[in-house]
C-alpha cells in the first residue's frame, strides 16, 4: 500500500464564521463570485478561470442545500451535497477559498468580504446582483462574464431524465 499525502483542497474550504480571517490573508485585488455549482461543467470552469484572471485571489461562495431548494431548481436539487460541491470547487487551481452561505443571496457575505471585483454570469447586471451596489460604493467594480459555453446543470439534468424515460 502506498502512503499518499493528504489532499490539499480541504484547506481552501472555510466555514462562514471564519471567512473574514481567511480573506484577510488573501492577496488583493480580491474577486468574489457565488453560485450553486451542483454538477460542475465546462461553462462553470471557464467562468471561474476567467473570474480569477480579474484579480489575485478568487473566493467562491456556494449556496447551502437549503438555499438551493429555495431557488426552485427542483425538489431533488441539489444533486450533490454542499460538502461535495465545495470540495470539487476547492480542488480547482483557480479557486483560492470556498465558503458556504445559507441566505437567499450572498449579500451579507459580500459586504463582510468586500471584494474588489464582484463577478456574475452574463445573465446578471449590477442592478440585479445582490451586493453589487455595496461593492461599487466601496470603490470596487462589478463584472458580468459573458457565457462562452452554453451549459446549464438544469438542462443537463433534464437531458439525463429524458434519456432515462426513453430507455424505459
Amino acid at each position: 500500500m502506498v502512503d499518499l499525502p493528504a489532499p490539499r483542497y480541504p484547506a481552501k474550504m472555510v466555514e462562514a464564521g471564519e471567512v473574514s480571517v481567511r480573506v484577510a490573508q488573501l492577496p488583493r485585488p480580491l474577486v468574489f463570485t457565488n453560485g450553486v455549482f451542483d454538477v460542475l461543467h465546462r461553462g462553470h470552469v471557464t467562468y471561474l478561470e476567467q473570474a480569477r484572471q480579474l484579480g489575485a485571489a478568487l473566493v467562491v461562495a456556494v449556496n447551502s442545500d437549503a438555499s438551493v431548494r429555495r431557488l426552485n431548481k427542483g425538489s431533488d436539487r441539489p444533486l450533490n451535497t454542499l460538502e461535495d460541491r465545495m470540495a470539487v470547487l476547492a480542488a480547482l487551481a483557480c479557486v483560492d477559498l470556498v465558503v458556504p452561505f445559507d441566505d437567499d443571496t450572498p449579500r451579507a457575505l459580500i459586504i463582510e468580504t468586500m471584494p474588489d471585483v464582484l463577478v456574475k454570469g452574463g445573465d446578471y447586471s449590477a442592478e440585479t446582483t445582490a451586493g453589487a451596489a455595496e461593492v461599487i460604493a466601496h470603490g470596487g467594480r462589478f463584472v458580468a462574464i459573458p457565457f462562452r459555453f452554453q451549459r446549464s446543470t438544469t438542462a443537463l439534468v433534464e437531458r439525463i431524465r429524458a434519456s432515462a424515460l426513453v430507455s424505459q
